[in-house]
């Protein structure tokens, strides 16, 4: 059986690709937050300001110029979208904090890795190089628009 070689993503996607490394950041540290026992205020107050940072921007970006390159009824795009407005959903839950927290840093891993290993292989695939180059023109921050104050997921220093 031949192997398949992971398709290398192009310069254009790679800002939202780094993206997606802070989503699965803040996944890993809503897990630590539930394991240390950190109050779920400290982790849904953290919550709030990485959905204002970073994931709303995200999602605009993908939904305005990335997404556009594949037909808005493309399966693909479909499944996109409808995890774009749960993920929403539970970023803004105010009902069993808890349950929702934890069922955010789920979902949102697995969106990502959906986004990774699938949809932007396949965005890559049959974008032109003229949206390719409309992407690179967008200037995304690939980077935290400022560190959180409340590292919490941070050990305690003895």
């Amino acid at each position: 059986m031949e192997k398949k070689k992971p398709l290398k993503r192009h310069e254009a996607l790679k800002p939202l690709s780094r993206q997606h490394h802070f989503g699965l950041l803040f996944s890993w540290k809503i897990r630590k937050g539930f394991e240390e026992n950190i109050s779920i205020d400290r982790l849904k107050t953290y919550a709030n300001w990485f959905f204002e940072n970073e994931i709303e921007p995200h999602f605009k970006l993908e939904e305005n110029y990335i997404f556009p390159i594949l037909d808005g009824k493309n399966p693909l795009i479909v499944r996109a979208l409808k995890e774009h407005r749960r993920i929403e959903r539970l970023f803004h839950s105010q009902q069993n904090l808890q349950n929702s927290l934890s069922l955010l840093e789920e979902e949102l891993e697995a969106h990502i890795r959906f986004e990774e290993r699938i949809l932007f292989n396949e965005i890559q695939k049959i974008a032109t190089t003229e949206e390719l180059k409309e992407i690179e023109k967008i200037h995304i921050d690939a980077g935290s628009k400022e560190d959180y104050l409340d590292p919490f997921w941070e050990k305690a220093k003895p």
